[in-house]
């Protein structure tokens, strides 16, 4: 399983945000190239990137910085956040972006979606970002009436790489993550899981695990050190 500490850009800062709020929000370095760095020097061998102004807008103003971070580190970095047209994966791609995390594009468009699939295989995750089971878009801030259950059957034949899920009501809580909703997730799909929202014990992460999932996203816990890093390394 592989653990992906978070950075989420916003202004060129890396923060937090509380619940999916962008009123929430957490400066916790004014300098995302240096937390990535740190991130690599503890050990991590991947990154969980996002682009929170390219989300609201579909335009990215943290291009230099995510360059950056992905031609200067050895970071296989995972890369989401206003991506929605086979332009824009493209680049990032030829940039050395390892996966590109498509979400609102992956409920609008379909059939793009699934192009991406075949023209880049291996390298096209998929964002679920859930409130109450439903899924939001654009940066959260649009909420659907489309069940998660329902929608992940359909990217079945799809060939996507990766499912992401995130519990937005307990991203960045700290109030631990929703393992009934993990489990009846890995019931219904064979697509490699990684999940995030609300992480905030070493124990959480083993039961993880001991499900075989693809990977675990870690934001908050780890900024504030709630989770020791050398043990998290370890696991």
């Amino acid at each position: 399983m592989i653990i992906f500490p978070a950075i989420d850009l916003k202004d060129g800062k890396c923060v937090r945000l509380y619940k999916g709020d962008f009123n929430k929000t957490t400066i916790f370095n004014s300098f995302p190239f240096n937390q990535a760095l740190e991130f690599q020097k503890k050990g991590f061998t991947h990154l969980h990137l996002v682009d929170l102004d390219g989300a609201l807008k579909g335009k990215s103003k943290n291009k230099k910085i995510i360059i950056k971070i992905i031609k200067k580190t050895s970071l296989n970095v995972q890369l989401g956040g206003g991506i929605r047209t086979l332009k824009q994966i493209s680049f990032w791609i030829k940039s050395g972006v390892s996966t590109v995390v498509v979400g609102t594009m992956a409920i609008e468009n379909p059939k793009i979606l699934k192009k991406a699939c075949s023209i880049f295989p291996g390298q096209i995750a998929v964002a679920l970002d859930v409130r109450k089971n439903s899924l939001a878009m654009q940066g959260w801030v649009s909420q659907t009436k489309i069940s998660i259950f329902d929608y992940i059957k359909k990217l079945k034949d799809f060939g996507v790489s990766k499912i992401i899920y995130t519990d937005i009501d307990r991203d960045g809580t700290k109030k631990g993550l929703n393992f009934k909703n993990i489990n009846k997730l890995i019931s219904i799909t064979k697509i490699p899981l990684i999940v995030s929202g609300g992480v905030s014990k070493l124990v959480e992460v083993k039961k993880l695990k001991k499900l075989n999932l693809n990977g675990v996203i870690i934001g908050k816990a780890i900024y504030d050190r709630s989770l020791n890093l050398n043990y998290l390394i370890k696991i």
